[in-house]
């Protein structure tokens, strides 16, 4: 009976109602000549150059604000609220033509997940970097009397906190928010929430909230190597600079893991490998 009972379970799940997409080729120099590539580089530009103007002109508006009224501006929620709110909004508009990606560490993780090339990583991380620059400098041309004067809203590592902290702060919450990315774009969600067309982008959205909610205080939140990157450039100002390692090797690295632990826990990508290995009749 138990015997036929496991046989019954292995048969409703052999029936998948998803299918999960082939690995991208690591090197794919075909993509160079799809319009369709390079309509996704550009709309990866555009998206992260609207997002630092939105939220870099928030930060900036709320400090101005607030410099003689403590209760003036939006507040630190009110910027967390932007943050999350222009991912939302992005997500939504370019997930069906660049997967709507709008940060180089969400890029690094679906990268080492297979997810995308090669080639289509590097020109993604690319052009985000330069549509942060060229987001925080319309910022800086429109805030021009403001801008240096708080700080541009450029990332750094908060007085009182030691690197190793705003480090970890860095890993931990790309990790929520990769890890968000993975789980909302899932195939086998997917293929089950496919009615509800905002799903995917709204967790997404609020993970990028709750991580500014939670970090702001430490670093700023960069979580968006992009966003800290041009930020930097556009302000130009040491302490920016110094600290802006802390925005790249800990974005990375919360991506990486939070790529592992979808990829081979909780997909069982391991345990697959191991058992495709061991039912290989020429091991």
């Amino acid at each position: 009976m138990a015997k036929d009972v496991e046989v019954a379970e292995r048969g409703s799940f052999s029936a998948k109602d998803y299918h999960d997409p082939p690995p991208a080729p690591l090197f794919d120099s075909v993509e160079l000549t799809k319009w369709s590539f390079y309509r996704a580089v550009i709309a990866e530009f555009i998206a992260t150059l609207l997002f630092l103007y939105i939220t870099v002109l928030t930060v900036i508006g709320y400090k101005s604000q607030s410099e003689t009224d403590d209760c003036g501006g939006v507040g630190i929620l009110g910027i967390a609220w932007a943050f999350g709110g222009m991912i939302f909004i992005l997500v939504y508009c370019t997930a069906g033509i660049s997967g709507g990606h709008i940060n180089p560490a969400v890029t690094f993780g679906l990268f080492l997940a297979r997810k995308v090339s090669l080639v289509r990583a590097v020109m993604y991380i690319v052009a985000q970097s330069l549509g942060a620059i060229a987001g925080v400098g319309l910022v800086k041309a429109f805030q021009s009397s403001y801008y240096k004067k708080f700080g541009g809203g450029a990332n750094t590592l908060a007085d009182g906190y030691s690197t190793g902290v705003g480090l970890s702060a860095e890993i931990i919450g790309t990790f929520v928010l990769v890890y968000t990315v993975f789980s909302a774009t899932d195939p086998k969600r997917s293929a089950r929430d496919s009615h509800v067309p905002v799903l995917a982008p709204l967790p997404i959205g609020f993970a990028v909230f709750m991580v500014h909610l939670a970090t702001i205080p430490i670093t700023g939140t960069g979580i968006n190597p992009a966003r800290s990157l041009g930020a930097a450039v556009i302000l130009d100002d040491k302490k920016a600079w110094d600290d802006q390692w802390i925005f790249w090797v800990g974005p990375f690295i919360g991506a990486a893991i939070a790529a592992f632990y979808h990829q081979f826990i909780l997909r069982a990508g391991a345990v697959k490998a191991l058992g495709s290995f061991r039912s290989n009749p020429h091991n």
